[in-house]
């Protein structure tokens, strides 16, 4: 380890070093630091940010192992902005459900060190590293609520089947490692190119794929997603639908580009197949969920189909197309979920979708952010969502994938039902009993700045695709 390695991952060290004093702090303070803890919490995301824009390109450490570049530097803004998101979330939350201890943004800050380590990783060896230190403070999360039996069994599920999945990928790079003789991502596709996609290596490959897809929960592997969505607290639910899936999908596009570009073909079938799975099942059960909460997770489901739709393309506009999809997807679950968390009456959390019944009347505001964010989850132009598909469309017709293309237009205009389902009942049925007002500053904040984004992205759109190109241009040249 060299003083240049450290440099390189100064903004990691950043939110791990600040993580362990916060943690110490904590110790000593208790949970009245709750507060204090989780504002320099988002100072530290803050700061990792900043030493993230100031770093170079092209630049390695620990002998290749870990790389900064425009791609990483991309997902790593998205996952420290949904984490900011997820600590601001719960702080009304964490009070109201005497879940308020320090320990909730720390364990945050340390499973984004491992979101932000898996998507720099240059081998399978460091890759796995951040994966498990990122899986680690997720399973606490998932749980943190002790004292509910909804909260301690979606953590335990999410625990038992990461585990299977991480079986599932230590299986497939360990026939990876097998057929190539290296875990570094340069070497290996190295091998590849000079002798070919071997048996082996593919069913190493499918293996690989399918302990990651895992994690962003894309069909077949998306049994826990319902459960645990609607058992974890909602910010922690608001916090796995976000900075874990950018991170996910970062280390996908990253592996398949750079270890696999002569895999194409043999990949490429089995993005397709997760692509069309995921998004058939989510417009279809979707429909029939009556809980918020699994609402989302569906609807996370589905979004993530239409994500992989660029990565079947397999080309630099595709690639393009799912950085801009994420980032869009990110910040409006950040506005959806802050309007779900308004979902309280007599300051307990309600999360059937009948109890959104005539809220147009009692609270005119929080109505029209939430059925604008459900308007653009759905695609409706002009609103952010409509670019994020539209995009991802353009890229799939662009590489011939024309029925990918038709299919995924169709699940879009059947899932939207689910969507405007809810407008229906803001705006059109009979008042159930009001909500508590108790959205506070944190709420408010993301809500305004996600509703914003979504509303006015047609209008800033060109910077953030034009910073989405550089970073597919990192990435493929």
């Amino acid at each position: 380890m060299t003083a240049a390695d450290l440099h390189i991952l100064f903004p990691e060290l950043i939110l791990a070093v600040g993580g362990m004093v916060l943690l110490m702090f904590g110790v000593f303070r208790g949970d009245k630091a709750f507060g204090l803890v989780s504002l320099l919490s988002v100072v530290l995301l803050a700061g990792a940010a900043m030493a993230l824009l100031r770093q170079g390109d092209g630049t390695a450490a620990f002998g290749g192992a870990f790389v900064t570049d425009g791609f990483g530097r991309y997902a790593k803004l998205l996952i420290l902005l949904g984490s900011a998101a997820a600590i601001a979330l719960s702080q009304s939350y964490a009070h109201s459900q005497k879940i308020a201890r320090f320990e909730l943004p720390i364990l945050i800050l340390f499973s984004t060190v491992g979101m932000m380590i898996m998507v720099s990783a240059q081998n399978l060896i460091s890759f796995y590293m951040g994966l498990e230190l990122q899986n680690i403070g997720l399973y606490a999360l998932a749980a943190f609520n002790r004292d509910s039996v909804r909260s301690s069994e979606s953590g335990l599920k999410y625990f038992v089947l990461s585990a299977l999945s991480s079986g599932i990928l230590l299986y497939g790079m360990s026939f990876i490692y097998g057929f190539t003789g290296s875990t570094q991502y340069d070497v290996i596709a190295q091998v590849i190119s000079q002798s070919g996609v071997s048996i082996g290596l593919i069913i190493g490959l499918v293996f690989f794929i399918a302990g990651i897809i895992f994690k962003i929960s894309a069909v077949p592997f998306h049994m826990w997603t319902p459960d645990v969505y609607e058992g974890a607290p909602t910010p922690i639910t608001a916090f796995l639908a976000m900075s874990p899936k950018v991170a996910a999908m970062a280390i996908i596009l990253r592996a398949l580009f750079e270890m696999f570009p002569d895999a194409f073909h043999q990949w490429q079938q089995v993005i397709i197949l997760v692509s069309i799975l995921s998004m058939g099942l989510a417009c279809v059960a979707g429909i029939a969920q009556t809980n918020i909460k699994r609402l989302m997770a569906y609807s996370s489901i589905g979004h993530m189909g239409y994500a992989l739709l660029g990565l079947a393309a397999g080309t630099q506009g595709g690639l393009q197309s799912v950085l801009i999809y994420l980032l869009i997807y990110l910040i409006t679950g950040a506005g959806a979920f802050a309007c779900i968390l308004a979902m309280r009456r007599d300051g307990n959390m309600v999360e059937n979708i009948s109890d959104l019944a005539g809220l147009a009347r009692s609270q005119p505001k929080l109505a029209f952010a939430f059925s604008m964010l459900m308007f653009s989850l759905a695609g409706i132009p002009p609103l952010a969502g409509f670019f994020a598909k539209f995009y991802v469309f353009m890229a799939a017709i662009e590489a011939e994938l024309y029925s990918l293309a038709i299919f995924g237009v169709v699940t879009s205009v059947v899932g939207a039902f689910y969507y405007l389902r809810i407008v229906k009942l803001i705006y059109f049925d009979e008042p159930a009993p009001t909500f508590d007002r108790v959205l506070g500053p944190s709420l408010g904040t993301v809500l305004a700045l996600s509703g914003g984004f979504t509303l006015f992205f047609v209008v800033g759109a060109a910077p953030l695709v034009a910073a989405a190109s550089v970073a597919a241009r990192s990435l493929i040249p």
